[in-house]
C-alpha cells in the first residue's frame, strides 16, 4: 500500500531515497542565532528514520531586518555556518539529504523585537548593536497578523537589492557547507510573501501592480540572482502558500488561472521545486477539480511539487495546539497520500507534526505499528525535540 512513498526521487545533482519529507518547523533552539550539537541531533534522529529529504526550520538571511524570533538559527557568520556544517554532516552520515529553508520575516518584525531575545543576550537578534530596526516591507502597512503591529519601513530600492544579496549570500553559504539545495520561504505572509500578496503590496513602482504577475518581480529577481551564483545543477525550491499566518481565508489567487498567472514567472525564473503549504492536503484547491494546491502547481508549470498539510493527522494544527487533542488517522491519510503520488498528481510530501512528536514515524508506518506512533500533543510544543 505505501510503496509509493518509497520510490527514489532525483532532481538535478539530488538523489532521494523516498518520497518523504520532513517539513520546515520554527523551533527557536538555537541559542545565539548557531545552531549547536543538539540541533544536529535532533536532524539526524529524522535521518535515521528514513526521511527522505529534510527542509530546515527557516535560517534567516544575513539582513539587518530579517529576523523576527529569538533563537532562530542565522545562515551567516562563521560560528552559525560551522554549526550547520555539522548538523549537514550529521544528516549526510545517516543517508538523508537536507536543504535550509531561506527566511527573511519582513513586516512581522517590530522594533522591539532585541527587547524580547532573552535577558541573557539582550540585542542579539538582530546584530545592529541596539539599533532598534523596524520591520521592512513592500509598503508601509502594517502585518494583518501581528497584533498592534507597527508601520514597517518601506523598502526603497537600494532596500531591496541589498536584501536579494542577503539572499544570494546565504545561498551560496549553503552550498559552500554542503547542503543539497535551499528552500526560499515565500510563503505564510512573511517577506517575499508580503510582495505577492495586494493587502500588503501597494507599491507603484515595478515591484507592485494590480496584477498577482507583477508582484511576482522581487522574487523573481531574488531567484534569478541566486541562480546565477549557484550555478544550474545546484536545486532551488520555493515554498509557497495561499493562507497566511492566523489566517487559514487568505486568498493569493481565487483561479486556476489566476494560480497560472502567478506561478510561471517563479518557474520560468528557476525555482526547480515548489513547496506548496496548505492545511490539509487531501482539500481540493479550486472547484470543478480534485487537484490540491500541489497538484494544480504540478500540472500548470511542468515543475515537480511537494505537498504538505495534516499528513497523519486527522484534525488541524490550530485545533490540536488549542485543545491539546490527538487526532491520529495515520494509516486513513497516508493511504490517501500513497494514492495521489502514485496518480502523479504531486512528486513529494512533507510531514511536519508527525515527525515532530515521533523520528520514526515512516519506518512505524510503513511497518504497519500505527499504534506505536507517538502523538503530537500541546506538551510537545514546549520541547520540539
Amino acid at each position: 500500500m505505501y510503496e509509493p512513498l518509497l520510490k527514489p526521487f532525483t532532481l538535478k545533482s539530488l538523489k532521494l531515497r523516498n518520497r518523504i519529507v520532513m517539513a520546515p518547523m520554527t523551533r527557536s533552539k538555537s541559542k545565539n542565532h548557531i545552531p549547536g550539537e543538539d540541533v544536529a541531533a535532533y536532524y539526524r534522529r529524522r535521518a535515521e528514520g528514513g526521511v527522505g529529504l529534510i527542509i530546515t526550520e527557516g535560517t534567516v538571511i544575513g539582513h539587518k531586518a530579517a529576523h523576527g524570533y529569538p533563537d532562530v538559527p542565522n545562515l551567516f557568520g562563521d560560528e552559525a555556518l560551522k554549526g550547520w556544517s555539522r548538523v549537514v554532516d550529521q544528516v549526510h552520515q545517516a543517508g538523508g539529504k537536507i536543504f535550509p529553508q531561506l527566511w527573511h520575516v519582513g513586516s512581522v518584525r517590530q522594533t522591539s523585537i532585541h527587547q524580547n531575545s532573552g535577558a541573557d543576550n539582550p540585542g542579539h537578534i538582530c546584530d545592529c548593536q541596539g539599533e532598534k530596526i523596524p520591520g521592512f516591507a513592500p509598503s508601509p502597512i502594517p502585518h494583518p497578523h501581528v497584533e498592534n503591529g507597527e508601520v514597517p519601513h518601506e523598502m526603497t530600492l537600494e532596500d531591496i537589492e541589498e536584501v536579494i544579496e542577503a539572499y544570494v549570500v546565504a545561498a551560496q553559504n549553503a552550498k559552500d557547507i554542503g547542503f543539497d539545495g535551499i528552500e526560499i520561504h515565500a510563503a505564510h505572509g512573511y517577506l517575499i510573501d508580503q510582495f505577492f500578496w495586494s493587502r500588503t503590496n501597494k507599491r507603484t513602482d515595478r515591484y507592485g501592480g494590480e496584477f498577482i504577475q507583477d508582484r511576482t518581480l522581487f522574487a523573481v529577481e531574488v531567484t534569478k540572482a541566486i541562480r546565477r551564483a549557484v550555478g544550474d545543477a545546484f536545486p532551488i525550491g520555493m515554498r509557497i502558500s495561499q493562507w497566511k499566518m492566523g489566517d487559514y481565508s487568505a486568498k493569493l489567487v481565487e483561479t486556476s488561472e489566476e494560480l497560472e498567472r502567478f506561478i510561471k514567472p517563479l518557474a520560468e525564473a528557476g525555482i526547480d521545486l515548489f513547496h506548496c503549504s496548505t492545511r490539509r492536503f487531501y482539500e481540493a484547491e479550486f472547484p470543478g477539480s480534485s487537484l490540491n494546491l500541489a497538484g494544480w502547481v504540478k500540472k500548470l508549470t511542468g515543475k515537480p511539487t511537494i505537498t504538505v498539510g495534516s499528513i497523519g493527522n486527522d484534525i488541524d494544527f490550530v485545533a490540536q495546539v488549542q485543545k491539546a487533542e490527538e487526532g491520529h488517522k495515520t494509516l486513513e491519510t497516508v493511504s490517501r497520500l500513497a494514492e495521489c503520488l502514485e496518480k502523479g498528481e504531486f512528486d513529494l510530501a512533507a510531514v511536519g507534526r508527525s515527525l515532530l512528536a515521533d523520528p520514526n514515524w515512516l519506518a512505524k508506518v510503513i511497518d504497519g505499528k500505527a499504534d506505536a506512533i507517538k502523538p503530537f500533543s500541546k506538551d510537545l510544543m514546549s520541547e520540539l525535540y
